[in-house]
């Protein structure tokens, strides 16, 4: 769960657009890129002069820690030897080689989650917040222990599902190169470029491998879908796919139009739901929850920040929620929430577990990093991350059933206990 933005469908997002800067030339070679260690710190830094046997010395502190001249010297002899010796030193620029190094320092957190973001990259995710981007339309997961990237499934009408695109595909190659070992954002940045260009995906099915030639376009990001399940019941039904600023209109939207159509009971289908925002999921569970604690929230000062729901409930009906192993961050949160409160049965199979929050923090060159900083519990004090929620009936989907006939055995169990 990130409390800025969300990782959707080829890198949604829902961040604010910064001013922008300017791009400017940098110096090459070593002095260039020290220049680049320097400024690439967003923090308070101050530059400190002091004598040590005779031989001038400069000191960086950053916060107050003293990061030490050896650590520069070897920074410097390192960018040296590159410019020196490195057979394909052509192919390679002083930026090249700064944003490796603060890539770096964020994956020696070992934590998947926290990552160094370049200006295009950053400028990409920012530029997905008003709920539209450019893309094949596919929403793609990373396991956080293999880091094997698949897909969660093809938003409807877009390239993706045209190509024959299918859920579970796992991804390895985008227009040929490898991306194992590269983190979600990173694969999502190569899968979407200007509308119009090709990009060649080469998924793994089963054992075969196959190659699509898919032509990017601009996918409308429709987060929410709905529909009356069962007439002479009246059961409703909405999925959500993702937490995005733009969902909880489309929530309130499909959840006003299955009112107006005499709605008795809800099927909410969170299955393949990565997660989003913070604040999107607490609006939504805001309407369906009574009044109390929906999250809260601990960073590592074990500061504590809770998000509640008022009195005033939009929906108040039986409910059952899908969920599968899938479903994670802002999707746990809802479906913790639901279940500590007792308000529906949670059917499917056991979901992710991410129960940490994540950050966007603008580092004022148009670079960014994402990184770790709390950990968030259900209203009942349970932190799911690494754990998940278990449902309270189990059921694994049948794909071979929905091969054969479209039949979804998991929503089936849904709508049979909403008719009891």
């Amino acid at each position: 769960m990130e409390e800025q933005y969300s990782n959707g469908p080829e890198g949604v997002g829902a961040m604010p657009t910064p001013n922008g800067t300017k791009n400017e030339k940098k110096p090459k070679g070593e002095f260039g890129f020290l220049i680049g260690l320097l400024v690439g710190f967003v923090v308070t830094f101050l530059l400190c002069v002091v004598v040590v046997g005779g031989v001038l010395v400069y000191v960086l502190l950053v916060n107050g820690k003293v990061i030490n001249y050896s650590s520069t010297q070897k920074l410097k002899l390192l960018d040296k030897t590159i410019h020196s010796y490195y057979l394909n030193e052509d192919e390679i620029s002083d930026e090249d080689l700064e944003n490796g190094m603060y890539s770096g320092m964020m994956s020696a957190l070992g934590d998947p989650y926290s990552v160094y973001y370049t200006k295009e990259e950053f400028q990409e995710m920012m530029e997905s917040t008003a709920g539209t981007f450019c893309g094949v339309g596919l929403y793609l997961s990373q396991d956080a222990e293999t880091g094997i990237v698949k897909v969660s499934r093809p938003i409807s009408g877009t390239p993706g599902e045209a190509a024959g695109i299918l859920a579970e595909d796992i991804l390895i190659k985008v227009d040929g190169e490898d991306i194992a070992g590269q983190t979600l954002d990173v694969v999502v940045s190569k899968v979407k470029g200007e509308e119009g260009t090709h990009v060649l995906l080469t998924f793994m099915r089963g054992e075969e491998e196959l190659e699509f030639d898919v032509v990017r376009a601009k996918i409308q990001v429709q987060t929410v879908d709905h529909e009356m399940k069962d007439e002479a019941n009246k059961i409703g039904y909405i999925r959500i796919a993702e937490f995005d600023d733009v969902t909880y209109s489309q929530f309130m939207e499909a959840l006003e139009d299955l009112k107006s159509q005499g709605m008795k009971s809800l099927v909410l289908d969170l299955r393949s739901n990565p997660g989003g925002n913070v604040s999107t999921v607490c609006q939504i569970a805001d309407e369906l929850l009574p009044e109390g604690l929906i999250v809260y929230t601990e960073d590592k000062n074990r500061n504590r920040e809770d998000m509640k729901s008022d009195a005033n409930q939009a929906y108040t009906g039986p409910m059952v929620v899908l969920v599968d192993g899938n479903s994670a961050s802002a999707a746990e949160i809802l479906t913790g929430a639901i279940k500590d409160y007792g308000l529906g049965t949670i059917v499917g199979t056991t979901t992710f577990g991410k129960g940490i929050v994540q950050r966007i923090i603008p580092l004022g060159d148009g670079t960014a990093v994402k990184i770790t900083v709390e950990d968030y519990y259900t209203p009942k004090g349970n932190n799911i991350h690494k754990i998940g929620i278990e449902p309270d009936v189990e059921v694994e989907f049948d794909s071979d059933l929905y091969l054969k006939d479209k039949t979804d055995n998991q929503l089936e169990k849904g709508l049979e206990i909403l008719r009891k």
